[in-house]
């Protein structure tokens, strides 16, 4: 890419003019290349200025990518070591990052070829605060191929394994971080979740992921797939842990616009009063829909297994023992939610992620402009390594802006009230919500030949209940709740915005209740 904005050519202009349907002379176009001379002067200006970058306060060393015997399931993308402050709340706790998230000086690929070779020079938000409440960071998990798919077999540099059962997914696009956590390598790691990416692979490897409220924990410094979708958060082996790591990175930040006018001024600063305190009196609602999966068919993604169905039900059973009231509760626009969510990402992560370089346009807040020269070189360069996934949100979301210019995602999220409503009118009545985070066991990682669309198939027929809590903003975690040829299975709890602790409480009454594996 040039390293200066130059003026125009006359072919450029007209060129540009084409793609909006405007038919100009080559005299109108040198006109008005002529009078784009003055703003090609602010733009070199720009170019004369220095922007601001949030400070890198921990030393550390570039690292290593490590060898296949070192890594058996390919959970780690880079190992480096990175200790935080002396003293602190995360004081000799070992952290892993998933790749979508940036650490200043260590290499950074979110899975993909076209990101291949760069190095941010900034920490993310929540990075610099796992390192200011004293954690030490191991390294770099590894994600999905531009963390668009909720299975394993995409990521680039090879399919990442199930450490329970290595023949099958472990469940994306958090994927690295679920594995190095199942082998005990870390005691904590962050992900990102857009569509169900921390608590897909929390259910399917056996651990512990959250998804905070929206805006609750800063996004700044992770890799973007669309504004309104993103969050970032805590993933553990124990819901402790969870709560311990939810309070050294939840809170305000000036950078992030997710958080503006969003995060009430007397939000929970402290969660580690969610454990050990039961479930005595609260109200629990099983949605009957998170377990009913007929509905998905038209989605083209399976029904449930009864397996799980048993195992989560279970898991509710034991919380009545300790003195809930657990009621089935019908939520009959959760299968909408899921076609609502479908039209947000599909033509939101077009624009955004795709078309934006990851960056997007039209929000206040920090740019990081060196992550977009690099994502805009690499699909540049490379857009043939996009994977199957992003390729198909390409040609369907581009398809709906060009043709339909862009009323479905107008009209989708204009719908998103309404889904929250449905849910919210549940919650005054319930504590929290409960299903199956996925209503299935992990499936296996596909042959590397399969076709685009069993490629498609794996990585995304998953979702059925998760999606719809990234579009709602809900928080919602998944716990280990049982074991099935070797297989976990994940309960997931969803509560109010904001009720973090309420749903991490419930979450650790959970954990125990008896040994998952053994369940």
């Amino acid at each position: 890419m040039p390293t200066g904005a130059n003026l125009p050519s006359v072919e450029q202009v007209l060129d540009i003019a084409e793609d909006f349907g405007l038919e100009l002379t080559a005299d109108e176009a040198n006109s008005y290349c002529n009078l784009l001379r003055g703003a090609i002067k602010s733009y070199r200006r720009l170019d004369e200025m220095v922007e601001y970058r949030p400070p890198v306060r921990y030393p550390r060393t570039v690292g290593h990518r490590p060898e296949a015997k070192d890594n058996p399931f390919n959970g780690w993308y880079w190992r480096c070591e990175i200790e935080g402050a002396p003293e602190g709340p995360l004081s000799g706790k070992t952290v892993g990052v998933k790749d979508a998230i940036c650490v200043a000086g260590v290499p950074m690929m979110n899975g993909s070829r076209v990101l291949e070779g760069f190095i941010p020079d900034v920490d993310a938000t929540v990075v610099t605060r796992l390192l200011d409440a004293g954690a030490t960071i191991l390294g770099k998990t590894s994600a999905e191929d531009c963390s668009f798919s909720g299975a394993g077999h995409t990521c680039a540099l090879g399919p990442v394994r199930n450490p329970r059962k290595p023949t099958h997914a472990p469940g994306a696009s958090s994927n690295g971080s679920a594995v190095v956590l199942a082998t005990g390598q870390v005691d904590m790691a962050l992900g990102g979740d857009q569509g169900g990416s921390i608590r897909i692979p929390a259910a399917w490897s056996g651990v512990v992921g959250h998804k905070p409220t929206y805006g609750l924990v800063p996004y700044t410094g992770c890799m973007m797939i669309e504004m309104t979708l993103d969050h970032c958060g805590p993933m553990t082996n124990t819901v402790e842990d969870t709560a311990l790591m939810l309070s050294a990175i939840a809170g305000p930040d000036p950078l992030d616009p997710r958080q503006r006018g969003v995060i009430p001024a007397d939000y929970v600063r402290d969660y580690t009063p969610a454990i050990g305190r039961g479930v005595a009196g609260m109200r629990i609602g099983l949605v009957k829909e998170g377990f009913d999966q007929d509905p998905w068919e038209d989605l083209g993604l399976p029904g449930s297994e009864e397996v799980v169905d048993a195992k989560v039900r279970a898991a509710a059973d034991r919380l009545r023992e300790q003195g809930a009231t657990v009621e089935e509760v019908s939520i009959p626009m959760h299968v909408d939610g899921a076609y609502i969510f479908t039209a947000i990402i599909r033509e939101g992560a077009t624009e955004f992620m795709v078309k934006g370089n990851n960056t997007g346009s039209n929000w206040q807040g920090f740019y990081n402009t060196r992550m977009l020269d690099a994502v805009a070189r690499g699909v540049a360069a490379r857009p043939n390594d996009l994977p199957v996934t992003v390729k198909t949100v390409m040609l369907m979301g581009e398809y709906m802006k060009r043709y339909y210019h862009g009323r479905y995602y107008a009209k989708a999220q204009n719908l998103r009230p309404a889904l929250v409503k449905a849910y919210d009118d549940a919650l005054a009545e319930y504590d929290v919500l409960v299903m199956p985070t996925i209503p299935f066991r992990a499936t296996p990682i596909p042959p590397p030949d399969c076709s685009i669309e069993d490629t498609m198939g794996y990585a995304l027929n998953m979702t059925n209940n998760t999606a719809q809590f990234d579009a709602t903003g809900h928080p919602s975690i998944s716990v280990p709740c049982g074991m099935e040829d070797d297989l976990p299975i994940g309960m997931m709890i969803t509560g109010r915005h904001f009720d973090d602790l309420t749903v991490l409480r419930v979450a650790d009454a959970v954990e125990k209740s008896g040994d998952w594996m053994s369940l």
